[in-house]
């Protein structure tokens, strides 16, 4: 007889959505070869000359380019590796500098990880290149390195560039290819935007086309910013990318209509999405059925324009708008980037909680002997990265990754004799990292444990006695995370979502007014609109992540993330009333335009530094054939979501 499981013992949904396995893409072959090559070929060649530790130093730096290795596009490979390795070479140079120095090597990792935790707030690279940093400031400072001073650096970096030249291979072959595959992706997530208009699965379909686009956006424009528009292919690529953002203004509105597509219209982005990706340029026959509404008129001009601009072999690149504008030059990005780290309270703040984190581990391994203490340390860097996911999150996954990397690695250590069995071993692991990655945290940490092991047991011939001291010090790592990284913050245990969506929330009244004559012009709506969809996605992103912490705040989380999609449909129901109005709908006045800013902005002033969901009034009025009626709709619906219940 079956029995119901005990309430009591049913795991709380923040724990099942922690060790939920994150949804993937199919494993990226040429990321598992490039991994087995780049950690086993130094591995090999360290064996043949008699320097075995050599060839693991150099595995070391080869699984940070591993890790490193996510980008699609060849150049920002470059930018994702090879900085990187660069700052990681300054770190192992200054920890090895005051390697047995005591309070010495303390406070000077405690520095390095305050300017780790400062640079990290800047961007995907820089964070990846401040995780670098301390690592292997912390790794130089915790193990003695062999040779010269300048042999570990050298050594690591060589194996981080390794998997960099190895990425690069294909590129005199595959130029442009990624950057092309990026954009017709984009066309490919608009075509099922539009399958999924009036159905259930429209806002999970939006969110992904909006993903994509910034995607697509950053790739290319990451490009022109060297390029500065004589490149005719990038040219041709932004150009691309912008015809098919009239595709997606449609979209809401034929959401809004409550009609779905005929079939005919996604098949024709998708089609297009094929001459995207292959470079085709000649006639494509696109059948649409007659359009016999403003919203059908919509997107049959947006698809047609969009074809013409697909399949024209030149583009003139003076006649290209940059949607979210184009980078600045390098130099000036980088001062600019300085300046805000400086300037900016919240580098200060983490960065001082990664130094605090860092100082304590320091301190405490100096003074109570820990067996390979720097492992405390290692932890505290891989864990306090919450650009990387929640810290309470990833406090947990560590933990239990860590476990169980170390049943793979109990039976390594044991079972394969030290020398050239290593090298089958490495091509059979360090597959695992790149392959497991994608899937979680938790799954990444269980991957890189048992080869980390195996590395450290090539430098220091231990054995299985490497097993308890890793996870002690994972543990005590963790723990010092997790309490002085974590429950000492306030900000930790407060979702502060209120004033993020606050913002979203002001700016979505201004593009409501620039959407409708205030002398706007259509590439800076377009700049609007669009940074408008990157931040809100940019804060659903940070809602989910809050939903994986324990109660009260991803409790308050899941109360806030009904608003979040109300916010968004507030934006679509703005672009569907311009996409109207452009195709024969009456404009609305004036005053219409203004009471709705208006009570947008009174839900945001309500929203703003709220912890609780803040009550507005709700009662919006206004003439009922109008075409904002669907937009004070939303806007009503958003208020009435804000108010407590």
């Amino acid at each position: 007889m079956s029995r119901e499981f005990p309430i009591g013992l049913t795991p709380p949904d923040w724990l099942v959505r922690n060790l939920r396995p994150q949804q993937t893409p199919p494993v990226n072959r040429a990321a598992v070869a490039r991994a087995a090559v780049a950690m086993t070929l130094p591995l090999v060649i360290g064996l043949a000359v008699g320097k075995p530790a050599y060839g693991a130093l150099a595995s070391m730096g080869a699984l940070s380019g591993v890790i490193g290795d996510t980008a699609d596009a060849y150049r920002m490979r470059i930018l994702n590796i090879a900085i990187p390795q660069l700052f990681g070479a300054v770190g192992v140079t200054l920890g090895s500098l005051v390697y047995g120095q005591g309070w010495i090597a303390v406070a000077t990792v405690t520095a390095v990880a305050l300017v780790s935790g400062m640079i990290s707030t800047i961007g995907a690279v820089a964070s990846v290149s401040g995780l670098l940093l301390l690592l292997n400031s912390v790794v130089g400072a915790g193990l003695p390195m062999p040779g010269e001073w300048w042999l570990a650096p050298v050594l690591m970096s060589g194996g981080g560039l390794l998997v960099l030249l190895l990425a690069l291979l294909a590129w005199p072959l595959r130029g442009g290819v990624p950057e092309r595959a990026a954009v017709a992706d984009t066309y490919r997530k608009a075509a099922d935007l539009l399958a999924a208009c009036a159905r259930e699965e429209y806002d999970t379909a939006r969110h992904a086309v909006t993903q994509s686009l910034n995607q697509s956006y950053d790739l290319v424009l990451a490009r022109r910013a060297r390029h500065h528009g004589r490149s005719g292919e990038l040219t041709r690529l932004l150009a691309q990318l912008n015809a098919i953002t009239p595709v997606m203004e449609a979209a809401p509105a034929a959401q809004l209509s409550g009609v779905p597509m005929p079939a005919e219209v996604p098949e024709a982005v998708r089609h297009l999405a094929q001459a995207v990706e292959t470079g085709y340029t000649g006639p494509i026959g696109l059948r649409l059925p007659v359009p016999t509404t403003e919203t059908a008129r919509a997107v049959d001009h947006a698809l047609r324009h969009a074809a013409a601009v697909v399949t024209a072999p030149d583009v003139d690149p003076r006649g290209i708008d940059d949607r979210l504008g184009r980078p600045a030059a390098l130099s000036i990005r980088t001062a600019r980037a300085a300046r805000n780290v400086v300037l900016s309270a919240n580098s200060w703040r983490y960065g001082l909680r990664l130094a605090l984190c860092i100082g304590l581990a320091q301190a405490l391994v100096s003074m109570v002997p820990v067996p390979r203490s720097y492992w405390v340390a290692l932890t505290i860097t891989f864990v306090m990265k919450p650009d990387f996911g929640s810290v309470f999150s990833r406090a947990l996954l560590r933990a239990l990754g860590t476990v169980a990397g170390l049943v793979i690695a109990a039976a390594v250590l044991s079972a394969v004799p030290r020398g050239w069995w290593d090298v089958p071993v490495m091509l059979v692991l360090a597959p695992l990292i790149p392959a497991f990655t994608p899937r979680g945290y938790g799954y990444q940490t269980a991957a890189i444990t048992p080869v980390i092991l195996l590395l450290s047991d090539i430098l220091n011939h231990q054995g299985t006695a490497l097993l308890l001291p890793r996870l002690v010090d994972s543990l005590i790592g963790c723990g010092i995370a997790l309490v002085a990284g974590y429950l000492l913050w306030p900000e930790s245990w407060h979702t502060r979502v209120g004033d993020r969506l606050a913002d979203a929330v002001a700016d979505t009244a201004r593009y409501v007014e620039s959407a409708f004559g205030d002398g706007t012009e259509p590439s800076a709506r377009a700049r609007m609109r669009r940074r408008l969809y990157r931040d809100l996605s940019v804060i659903r992103t940070e809602f989910q992540r809050a939903l994986t912490e324990p109660p009260p705040t991803g409790r308050r989380a899941a109360a806030w993330l009904p608003l979040v999609v109300a916010v968004e449909r507030i934006v679509d129901a703005t672009t569907a009333a311009r996409v109207r109005v452009r195709h024969g709908a009456a404009e609305p006045s004036t005053a219409e335009i203004g009471h709705v800013a208006f009570q947008l902005r009174e839900l945001a002033e309500g929203l703003r530094d709220t912890e609780v969901l803040y009550p507005v009034r709700t009662d919006l009025t206004g003439p009922a054939g109008s075409v904002l009626e669907p937009l004070r709709q939303e806007v009503a619906a958003a208020r009435a979501i804000a108010s407590p219940h």
